[in-house]
């Protein structure tokens, strides 16, 4: 499911002055609907979670580097909370850019290769990072599948407004 062309050039990210106007929005809301997100992934692929094993307690921080916020999950019981700052005691922090983010949780970008061109930073137990990476490529997820399945026979117009919006974000910078 990689798109090689995303894996060879540098994905765009969110303009420094989108991301200006949109520090000062409450995160409450946007928690609500991600973590709501993430329990019915986790509810449509059971048994998801059994890859992290004896990492399935650790909690993780998810830093989008374009966004003014970031994300802590943890896996037992699922649950995903949006911070503006991530605390230190985490068990390991990701950072990359949204678009990097996204194409890895689809598995359309090699972290290998983001990670040795520095566009993914990994600090902490590189160990359950793995579990994380070997779970997530496990379940071939589908963010626009996922999305789609909250608005049930509605969720055509959706899943193609989230593909377009998807493939534009994903589409390698040297490409436009």
């Amino acid at each position: 499911m990689m798109n090689p062309s995303a894996a060879s050039g540098h994905l765009p990210t969110i303009p420094p002055l989108l991301a200006l106007a949109i520090r000062p929005l409450p995160l409450l809301p946007l928690q609500f609907a991600l973590d709501g997100f993430l329990q019915r992934i986790v509810r449509r692929n059971p048994g998801l979670l059994d890859r992290l094993g004896e990492h399935r307690r650790a909690r993780f921080g998810i830093r989008p580097l374009d966004l003014p916020f970031a994300f802590i999950v943890e896996a037992a019981p699922p649950r995903l909370a949006v911070v503006r700052e991530l605390p230190q005691r985490l068990d390991a922090c990701v950072s990359a850019s949204l678009a990097n983010l996204l194409a890895l949780v689809e598995g359309r970008v090699d972290g290998d290769a983001l990670m040795f061109s520095r566009q993914l930073m990994i600090e902490g137990d590189m160990e359950a990072v793995l579990a994380l990476r070997n779970t997530i490529d496990d379940a071939g997820l589908d963010l626009a599948v996922e999305l789609a399945s909250l608005f049930g026979p509605l969720g055509e117009p959706p899943r193609r407004s989230f593909e377009i919006a998807r493939n534009r974000l994903t589409a390698p910078r040297e490409s436009r």
